[in-house]
């Protein structure tokens, strides 16, 4: 073999070690970019997901909300949101003593709360007078222009937003079936809740002011009915609403209402045996009113109103700024009547009444 030969090979053979050398670099760094990746991965699926804090303020009980608030959780665990897993309830109840808000409201934002989730006007008054920067979702709330807790339905502004529960439209309507239902009809009692005012100073001024809306708007609705609206201040505890029936059977009412809010929703069991005591035909603005054995009712369904406020919450969780968010509307109502009441105080509704009825309990 000449020298060329073993120059061409040895030259060959160099060159085949230096691409293995070469090659195993490349394993080696590749290796370690996959050991780095895999331990990274690991390290981010061994810290815990963060567990979020949602404050929940509401002028009445836990028994008392606890049908709404499980159809919130139902409609969070469709999302994703577990309650105890990535998020827990910070409950704040006022048990009816609206004074209680605004402390209840500043103990939320001591424990930094992610969420303030608020039932009914006056407790979304206090929450927001606890703070400018913690999301604020209403559940329901009757006016909420009114009650200067946003600026427009479309544009809330602030840090406020969620769900209208029509309170002062639906009022009018409510006194026109029981126009329709009682025979004779010329005098209505108007329940509403007494002793109670707003958080403090200015947000009691804007309560005054949207309470006054929804009787501004249900008085022509009388009017023009030719009815008598008495207007009766009740304590909601055993003793007061049993005063407030006495009040109305003394204005000689043939029929009562009352006010829209929580601290009536969960008193409706006591309202509904006080008035078939009386023997009072009675409308109200929630079905679960109906179910405790009231005669009928006609309103928001408050349930779907829970659920959709899970799909604010879920979004404002995911970074979604509540002035980006508008103020929605009630969109499902409910009219339901309950012979079985109307048997007991011996009223007969007539048939055209009950063919509009979503559901008649028999």
């Amino acid at each position: 073999m000449n020298k060329t030969f073993w120059n061409r090979f040895l030259d060959s053979s160099s060159h085949n070690r230096k691409s293995k050398i070469q090659n195993l670099k490349w394993a080696g760094l590749f290796a370690i970019v996959v050991a780095l990746t895999v331990c990274g991965a690991r390290a981010e699926a061994q810290q815990p997901a963060k567990v979020f804090r949602i404050g929940f303020l509401d002028n009445s009980s836990a028994s008392g909300n606890a049908p709404l608030l499980e159809a919130f959780r139902q409609e969070m665990r469709k999302l994703g949101w577990i309650e105890g897993k990535n998020f827990t309830f910070e409950y704040r109840f006022a048990e009816g003593k609206f004074d209680r808000l605004p402390d209840l409201a500043a103990d939320l934002v001591r424990l930094k709360v992610d969420l303030i989730m608020v039932s009914g006007g006056q407790p979304a008054l206090a929450a927001k007078s606890a703070t400018t920067t913690i999301p604020i979702v209403m559940a329901n709330a009757g006016d909420p222009v009114a009650f200067g807790l946003v600026a427009s339905l479309g544009r809330p502004g602030g840090n406020v937003t969620g769900l209208s529960s029509l309170v002062p439209e639906l009022n009018s309507k409510r006194l026109e079936i029981l126009y329709d239902a009682v025979p004779k009809l010329v005098r209505v009692g108007f329940l509403r809740p007494s002793g109670g005012g707003g958080p403090a100073g200015e947000a009691t001024m804007k309560e005054i002011t949207a309470g006054e809306a929804t009787m501004k708007e249900i008085r022509p609705a009388a009017l023009g009915l030719k009815i008598k609206l008495e207007e009766i201040d009740a304590q909601l505890d055993a003793k007061g609403l049993e005063s407030a029936f006495q009040t109305a059977k003394r204005k000689q009412v043939g029929a009562i209402m009352t006010a829209t809010g929580n601290p009536f929703f969960a008193e409706r069991k006591r309202i509904v045996e006080l008035a078939v005591k009386h023997r009072l035909p009675a409308i109200y603005p929630q079905k679960e009113f109906v179910d405790a054995g009231g005669l009928m009712s006609y309103g928001a369904d408050y349930e779907d109103l829970y659920r959709r406020t899970a799909v604010y919450v879920d979004k404002i969780l995911k970074g979604a700024k509540p002035a980006d968010l508008p103020v929605q509307q009630a969109t499902k109502f409910e009219f339901v009547i309950n012979l079985k009441a109307a048997k007991q105080i011996g009223l007969t509704i007539p048939v055209d009444l009950l063919a509009r009825a979503n559901k008649v309990i028999k």
